[in-house]
């Protein structure tokens, strides 16, 4: 399995939120935007960080935010916000956050793989600070290696290829 394709809607630079649930509910914005959720998604997963804590800050400066696979969920989507200022997620040693992953998935095996990939990506711990500072979601896509689609779900050449 490769990464949610991640159209230019679904990324946000330098989002300019001022606390956490502002940031999550700005990756679930994206995936509402992209037509993989629908709205009601961002408050599920901001439910799912109070109820569980800041799981979601899986490494330093990185949240991948996500709720369980539901109704909500129109296709598997990722999401990629940056955040204007690093926001606090109450994460004991990952705070603060400067990127935002939001992530929708249709089946529980999905969640399951779409996450391996995700921990894939970031075992290069460059990535995470490179993604904070990325100019263009094209630059995002490149660091994640995603692959590139128009806004309405096609796919479209990679840069260089025919």
């Amino acid at each position: 399995m490769t990464l949610p394709p991640v159209p230019d809607s679904a990324v946000v630079i330098a989002a300019p939120v001022t606390d956490w649930r502002a940031a999550v509910h700005a990756a679930a914005d994206a995936l509402v935007a992209s037509g993989s959720a629908l709205p009601g998604y961002g408050d599920e997963m901001v439910r799912m960080i109070d109820e569980h804590g800041p799981y979601v800050v899986i490494a330093p400066g990185l949240a991948l935010a996500h709720a369980r696979p539901d109704d909500l969920v129109l296709r598997d989507g990722l999401a990629v916000v940056t955040l204007a200022a690093p926001v606090a997620f109450g994460h004991p040693h990952n705070d603060p956050v400067s990127v935002v992953l939001g992530l929708a998935v249709e089946s529980v095996g999905g969640h399951l793989e779409s996450i391996a990939d995700i921990a894939n990506v970031f075992n290069d711990a460059s990535v995470i600070p490179a993604l904070a500072g990325a100019a263009s979601a094209d630059e995002v896509r490149r660091l994640l290696g995603a692959p590139a689609v128009a806004d309405g779900g096609r796919s479209t050449p990679e840069e260089g290829s025919p």
